[in-house]
């Protein structure tokens, strides 16, 4: 059973088409609950990583730095009808990883597992084919247009080369087969055309 009731879901689906969400919009929310599906069997709590992105990007404002702190205060609050406090705390805790996409410690393995899964079903954009890529960076462009263009390009570049200086940009053995090659390409490409502006 959802953890996500009517009355939140409606909520949420009028955060994600708000009109300033050109990439954290419901379509992002509905690709990552097709793969959270996909890797159903893979997934040790899946209601819990589908709640998790649902709140992950609930709270979205381009000009603040605690997004992700929000929402899984929005989160906290809307599900406090979850009866398991551990439970709770794992959803928030996932929602709260995807400032920094590095995967936080769990003292379960399970709950460990599940947030590594979600946080490249985040980040699976990057390891997509070239055309989807470049619809993604144009539409997180949209998003920050308040920022004049050099100081997009600063902040674009330290984000991009951030990603390629890991050893691994996602956390588990699955997306590191499936998607991190062609997301390195995706990036090396992003940074030369950052560099060189082209």
């Amino acid at each position: 059973m959802s953890l996500i009731s009517g009355t939140i879901r409606d909520e949420l689906v009028r955060a994600y088409t708000a009109p300033d969400r050109h990439y954290h919009n419901l379509a992002h929310i509905e690709t990552m609950l097709g793969l959270a599906r996909a890797h159903g069997d893979a997934l040790s709590d899946s209601e819990a990583v589908a709640a998790a992105i649902w709140f992950h990007d609930a709270v979205y404002d381009t000009r603040r730095h605690d997004n992700e702190a929000k929402s899984a205060e929005l989160a906290a609050e809307r599900l406090a009808a979850v009866r398991s406090p551990d439970r709770l705390s794992r959803i928030t805790t996932m929602i709260r990883a995807t400032a920094g996409h590095a995967l936080p410690r769990f003292g379960d393995e399970a709950a460990r597992h599940d947030c590594a899964l979600f946080l490249d079903f985040d980040l699976a954009i990057l390891g997509s084919p070239p055309d989807e890529f470049a619809a993604y960076e144009a539409a997180v462009r949209r998003e920050y247009a308040w920022v004049p263009e050099p100081l997009w390009i600063e902040g674009r570049r330290k984000v991009v080369e951030s990603f390629l200086a890991r050893p691994a940009i996602y956390a588990s053995l699955q997306f590191q087969a499936s998607h991190e090659a062609a997301a390195r390409r995706n990036l090396a490409q992003s940074l030369a055309a950052l560099t060189h502006g082209t």
